[in-house]
């Protein structure tokens, strides 16, 4: 009867070191699989150039599902740093941008800041004051216009960068270089919105537009083009997310047939 226990526990002891052996045989095999995670681009941390860009328009996606408007307005401040020195193609959106942004900045740091946090608290309120234009109504003045038909003009234009860059960053090698790509996000983001004589100005100014290879190395100065491709393609994505969010929220509160 003695003999029992120690024959369960030499089974026990035999059964561990079974299972020892196992591990270390195929451990090597699987060590080769662990591929250790790549350290993104320096151009998206927090001294890069798309890293400035992206990181308040990540911080403008508040937890309840709304858009603050400062840290909205500051990536796109950043957006028209990088947009600006990249040639006329895009002078006449960013000119544009500029005036709405620094219009909408009076308003969230003005007189009425409170009304002014985020889109959801803007709309509610132009909508109470009688702020709101009527649907279709001719532009006013940017600078008497209701934040929300600003904000709206800034949401279309984000569209057609955020569709820019991301196809500079996934356009195929001998496909469509920059300047094709990015005027086929213009005819599908903004062309509609825009009086022909614009839409032409646009399609001229596409041709001053830097090879696909220029516009990755000024989005990441010294990185490959492959790590390059990547980074962009990254900050494209959060453009989409805003853009997704904003756009539900304007639909939400009746808003996007505010401007022609």
């Amino acid at each position: 009867m003695l003999l029992v226990p120690a024959l369960r526990r030499q089974r026990q002891v035999d059964l561990c070191e079974f299972k020892a052996s196992l591990v270390y045989r195929i451990l090597p095999e699987l060590i080769p699989l662990v591929v250790p995670e790549k350290e993104e681009p320096p151009c998206l941390g927090p001294q890069g150039v798309l890293g400035c860009m992206v990181s308040p328009f990540l911080a403008c996606m508040s937890p309840e599902g709304d858009v603050e408007l400062s840290q909205y307005l500051a990536g796109w401040r950043e957006l028209l740093r990088f947009l600006t020195p990249l040639g006329s193609v895009f002078a006449f959106a960013t000119s544009e941008a500029f005036i709405k942004v620094t219009a909408l900045e009076a308003r969230v740091h003005g007189p009425d800041a409170s009304h002014y946090t985020s889109l959801a608290t803007m709309a509610t309120w132009e909508r109470q004051a009688g702020l709101l234009e009527l649907p279709g109504t001719e532009a006013r003045n940017p600078a008497r216009a209701s934040g929300s038909r600003t904000l709206l003009l800034l949401h279309r234009a984000l569209r057609w960068s955020q569709l820019c860059l991301h196809r500079v960053a996934t356009g195929t090698l001998g496909g469509p270089d920059a300047g094709v790509q990015c005027g086929d996000a213009y005819s599908t983001a903004l062309a509609e919105h825009h009086p022909w004589l614009i839409r032409q100005a646009a399609r001229l100014a596409i041709l001053a537009l830097p090879s696909r290879g220029r516009l990755l190395q000024l989005a990441c100065p010294g990185t490959g083009e492959a790590d390059a491709r990547v980074a962009l393609a990254r900050a494209a994505r959060v453009l989409e997310d805003v853009y997704n969010r904003t756009q539900a929220l304007l639909a939400g509160h009746g808003l996007l047939q505010l401007a022609l």
